[in-house]
């Protein structure tokens, strides 16, 4: 169970689940009007804390420096969603659906002597302080007042919109290596010998060569022809690598979104008009 004491240590601290998962972080600590007891807290979940739920913490407990409840972390982060007054309560309509969302009995907590339907729980303000509980006596919806200081002032907040990015997988590309036959055509010289008949006269050079043989006869004479014919064959020859790398490109992208700020403004009675004139 969570102290008023302890309040300083939840807010802006880590909350997680019965099984040790991280859920978010803790924004604010509701107090219960009649006991004056911390009731709920808020949790921030999502990029940059832009999404708050609500957790029931009567059962929690603070783990070394987080806040551990018992409940999933789906389930905290899967509550309905609930409007907080500008008095920092819970409606009755808003708490009892919280109630029935966590399996909670509502008349299990508060006083002991029971607890009325018309009551609200109230806020404990920002971190590291914690604002009183509303009127003990019922739920008025006007205690608790949050970032109410000693001396009475005001505190106005305003929101600030953080952008920030995150890596995400947008396709893949990938290499492959096939085979395609091509056609080639080179084009490449080739001899070949043909037969051609020489006929001399007879010389005195070559007389006695020719008278040789015998006056009348017959004979054969045998030439080898030879040709060129173009021989084909292949080699295998690496000529280059190939590989995938990847260049990061920036571009600048304008991100619009809403945040909220409060006004704080003056307000005079009748009577103070009068006064001044």
């Amino acid at each position: 169970m969570i102290t008023k004491e302890q309040i300083p240590e939840v807010l802006d601290h880590q909350v997680y689940d019965a099984e040790g998962k991280k859920i978010g972080e803790a924004g604010h600590v509701f107090l219960d009007d009649v006991t004056g007891q911390p009731e709920w807290a808020s949790v921030r979940t999502g990029l940059f804390g832009s999404h708050e739920t609500f957790v029931p913490i009567h059962d929690a407990a603070m783990v070394e420096d987080h806040l551990e409840v018992p409940y999933s972390k789906d389930q905290v982060k899967g509550a309905p969603h609930v409007d907080v007054d500008q008095g920092g309560h819970l409606s009755e309509q808003e708490e009892r659906r919280l109630y029935d969302y966590y399996g909670v009995d509502w008349g299990g907590y508060g006083q002991e002597t029971g607890r009325t339907g018309t009551g609200t729980a109230g806020t404990a303000g920002t971190a590291g302080t914690a604002a009183a509980a509303g009127t003990a006596g019922g739920r008025t919806g006007t205690g608790g007042t949050r970032g109410r200081d000693r001396d009475e002032a005001m505190t106005r907040s305003e929101e600030e919109m953080r952008v920030g990015v995150e890596r995400q997988e947008t396709g893949k590309a990938r290499l492959r290596k096939y085979v395609v036959t091509e056609d080639v055509q080179k084009t490449v010289p080739v001899r070949h010998e043909e037969v051609r008949v020489e006929r001399e006269p007879i010389t005195e050079e070559n007389r006695g060569e020719a008278m040789s043989g015998p006056e009348i006869s017959e004979a054969e004479h045998e030439v080898t022809l030879h040709e060129e014919r173009p021989v084909v064959e292949t080699e295998t020859r690496p000529v280059e690598r190939v590989r995938l790398t990847t260049d990061e490109r920036t571009e600048e992208e304008t991100v619009q979104g809403q945040v909220r700020k409060e006004r704080i403004e003056e307000e005079e009675t009748a009577e103070d008009k009068r006064r001044r004139r």
